[in-house]
């Protein structure tokens, strides 16, 4: 080959090495790209959900009104009586609103369960009974949605729920700052419900609690003890061999594989409550106990041949080489194994759906036995619900399940930094 040659040969490669880099960076560039617009498309969206628009109302807390009974306490009284108070206190606000149309209409600007909301306020401060207070009234999820701009007034009136007299009204009340944007605690505290503005997304937060807490409390030991029999103690055999076979398969089976499999056992052989945190842990245990036991033998053929030999030097059994030794030297990739398989469980779907946590629940979990859901599937319920409010409400789940997962992911690659051992 000539100089020449060799010249253009080098020049060709080099090339193509560029070109190669270049590829490499515009498909990094284009998955950041990606990322960072779902990012920006959940964050517009989802910040709304953790904000709520609420209404100034003097209610008068009018015993007579109220109803009270001689030694009645007020938490005893009935939502619908508090609700009252709101509507006496919006008609007093606009008293030329006379037809009954127009009243329900004006209702309509608060919750319709908006007196779940006034009656903890006469609990705190029983003192309030026979006054008038000013107590701020969460809006109905359409003057919500119209606050936020999501439903604009330019619209055509037919086009859009909220009618030009109500934002009339919005507009006289805004006049005198009774209209404000606040922190919706009732995100973070309540559970679900039919009403956009009142639902909550504590009660699926507390069913994943249990739930995870079930199936760490099964897959971890059944795991942990399954990879260092495996690893440590059982013998090459063709039986081995299989079972090795078969947990690396499990490991790759779609999820909803297990949900039937919980469906058909957990359900309908042993009887166990439908829609439980604890038929969803054991189901997610199922789930994710391959992958448990291939991490954690993994963590365990990285720790050396020498130490085990050094222990066994020394006189100690197999079981103190192992408990003593190499245990606690392949914990840190064990635990790491662990959460990221935790993670994973969190923000699964497909097995919880076919033992039944797709079904509604309003009232927050008192127990791994009790009715509950898990916050994917609320995800899931509030995206197919047809309400415009629950829109912004499945990108602040989605953004909390985000956050709880990227917490996790993050706390599994400080433990692996921080307790790293390199041989």
């Amino acid at each position: 080959m000539t100089r020449q040659a060799n010249q253009q040969w080098h020049q060709k490669r080099m090339r193509a090495e560029k070109r190669f880099r270049w590829y490499g960076r515009a498909a990094l560039g284009f998955a950041v790209a990606m990322l960072l617009l779902l990012l920006v498309s959940l964050v517009s969206t989802g910040y709304q959900g953790f904000f709520q628009t609420q209404l100034r109302l003097p209610l008068n807390f009018d015993p007579a009104v109220m109803e009270l009974q001689a030694g009645q306490k007020p938490q005893e009284a009935s939502v619908s009586t508090y609700q009252r108070l709101a509507h006496i206190a919006l008609k007093d606000a606009f008293p030329d609103v006379t037809e009954r149309a127009e009243r329900r209409s004006l209702f309509d600007l608060i919750s319709i369960n908006s007196g779940s909301a006034i009656r903890p306020v006469i609990v705190v401060d029983p003192s309030l009974i026979g006054k008038t207070a000013d107590v701020w009234v969460p809006a109905s999820s359409t003057v919500d949605m119209f606050m936020k701009g999501n439903i604009l007034a330019s619209t055509p009136e037919l086009e859009r729920k909220i009618s030009d007299q109500q934002i009339a009204w919005l507009e006289q009340l805004k006049s005198k700052d009774a209209v404000r944007m606040a922190i919706n605690f009732d995100f973070f505290t309540r559970g679900n419900s039919r009403l956009p503005e009142r639902a909550g997304f504590f009660g699926a937060i507390l069913g994943s609690t249990f739930t995870l807490f079930i199936c760490i409390a099964i897959v971890f030991p059944l795991g942990v003890m399954s990879a260092i029999y495996l690893e440590e103690f059982a013998r090459k055999s063709r039986w081995v061999d299989i079972i090795e076979v078969n947990i690396n398969n499990l490991a790759a089976v779609p999820s909803i594989v297990f949900g039937l499999l919980g469906l058909a056992v957990y359900i309908n052989v042993m009887h166990i409550p439908r829609s439980s945190s604890i038929v969803g842990g054991m189901t997610l245990a199922m789930m994710i106990l391959p992958v448990i036991i291939i991490a954690t033998r993994t963590a365990l053929k990285s720790i050396p041949n020498s130490i085990r030999d050094a222990a066994r030097g020394l006189g100690a059994l197999d079981v103190q080489v192992v408990w003593h030794h190499v245990l606690p030297l392949a914990m840190p990739g064990i635990m790491t194994g662990t959460i990221l398989g935790m993670a994973r469980a969190i923000g699964e779907t497909a097995p919880l759906l076919m033992i039944g946590m797709v079904a509604f629940v309003a009232d927050l979990p008192t127990g791994v036995a009790s009715p509950a859901a898990v916050m994917p599937v609320q995800i899931y319920l509030w995206a197919s619900s047809p309400e415009m409010g629950f829109g912004e409400k499945t990108s602040a789940g989605i953004l909390v399940l985000l956050m709880l997962l990227l917490t996790m992911n993050a706390l599994a690659i400080i433990m692996r930094k921080r307790f790293e051992t390199r041989w």
